[in-house]
């Protein structure tokens, strides 16, 4: 995926330059962009630092349980989670001004326990806290089930209810930006989710099934017809990208690979009947070609996460290694790495071939 250079300029200009990208896209230019959905530092250095050397515009996504206006799991509200992103920046060179801030499945994920009145104020409240933090893209995603919701955790909830919680955060966003200082960039959002939800694996072995195209359809009917209910026509043609399931995942022992065949009637859907063009989730360990075969096919956002922080892992062990055949003793950095190993990161069980590749994940 060429990266497309960018000037050092005022804010939102990143911003602009990835709607133009994305734009470009639909048009049938292979390009896109990968986001990086990761709240470790050394992980957020390094995109910056190649960011840096291309040139390029980088995208920063965190999801609503890593950061909300509650902490989340990092500590970080959202005006936390992008001072901590300006520090990095600061120390790696790369001006902010090239960085896109987004907030991935935004919505009542962390709080799917609750009523629904109480779960979506809370949901509001995060979207809103991360569009005056600066966040400038917005994935909107209200389809997992509310206590007292009808159907359970195992069927999908109703498109048209999920519709209407996502405009209801959409309200909320443009409420935001609206007091804003004059000139800063408004939301790009992003409709739709993929099975499983946010956060899972696939666990019985078998491919997850690729989003059909009248499915597809009904998301973005329903979605626009709910946008403009509530009078939020201009914030509907500020949806950049639909998230759909392309038939790519990863488990503890197993990766699927893109199959390019298997998409064509939805890569056609792009420039037919949407206006955008997708977002796909969990595209770790994918090959570089089968990444270059995504954004062909107008899967114009990859979202990586555990994929670079498995290989800062193996980074990590491999110094610890030089350091104990050097020094000549056990090396005090691999007892710690392997501490870490056991507490914190469950460790995909993939072949070598599978590591070497994920060194290049923006190939």
């Amino acid at each position: 995926m060429a990266a497309t250079r960018i000037p050092d300029g005022p804010v939102g200009q990143a911003t602009e330059q990835l709607a133009a990208r994305l734009r470009e896209n639909r048009e049938g230019k292979a390009v896109g962009v990968y986001s990086i959905c990761s709240a470790n530092r050394y992980v957020l250095e390094v995109g910056m630092i190649r960011a840096k050397r291309d040139g390029s515009l980088l995208l920063i996504e965190s999801t609503s349980s890593q950061v909300n206006q509650f902490g989340g799991y990092t500590g970080r509200t959202p005006a936390q989670f992008v001072l901590f992103v300006k520090e990095i920046a600061a120390a790696s060179g790369l001006p902010f001004e090239r960085i896109v801030l987004g907030g991935d499945h935004l919505g009542p994920n962390v709080w799917r326990g609750e009523e629904p009145a109480s779960a979506m104020k809370k949901a509001a409240d995060l979207v809103r806290a991360c569009v005056l933090a600066g966040y400038t893209k917005i994935h909107l995603d209200a389809s997992m089930h509310l206590a007292g919701d009808l159907g359970g955790p195992g069927s999908p909830l109703a498109d048209e209810v999920v519709s209407v919680r996502a405009a209801e955060m959409c309200a909320a966003a443009e409420e935001a930006h609206a007091t804003l200082a004059k000139g800063s960039p408004p939301p790009l959002y992003v409709i739709g989710t993929e099975v499983p939800i946010p956060g899972g694996e696939l666990s019985d072995g078998r491919p997850p099934e690729i989003t059909r195209v009248e499915d597809a359809v009904q998301t973005v009917e329903v979605a626009r017809r709910a946008f403009e209910s509530r009078g939020l026509h201009a914030a509907w043609e500020r949806v950049i990208a639909l998230v759909v399931q392309p038939g790519v995942e990863f488990g503890d022992a197993t990766v699927f690979p893109y199959q390019a065949e298997e998409t064509r009637d939805l890569s056609r859907f792009v420039g037919e009947a949407w206006q955008g063009v997708f977002e796909a989730h969990s595209t770790d360990y994918q090959t570089p070609r089968a990444l270059r075969e995504m954004v062909r096919d107008h899967f114009a956002i990859l979202k990586v996460g555990p994929w670079l922080t498995f290989a800062f892992r193996e980074a990590v062990f491999a110094l610890a290694a030089v350091e104990e055949e050097w020094l000549g003793r056990p090396s005090r950095s691999l007892a710690y790495a392997s501490r870490w190993k056991r507490r914190c990161w469950p460790i995909p069980n993939i072949g070598k071939a599978i590591s070497r590749a994920m060194m290049k994940p923006c190939a």
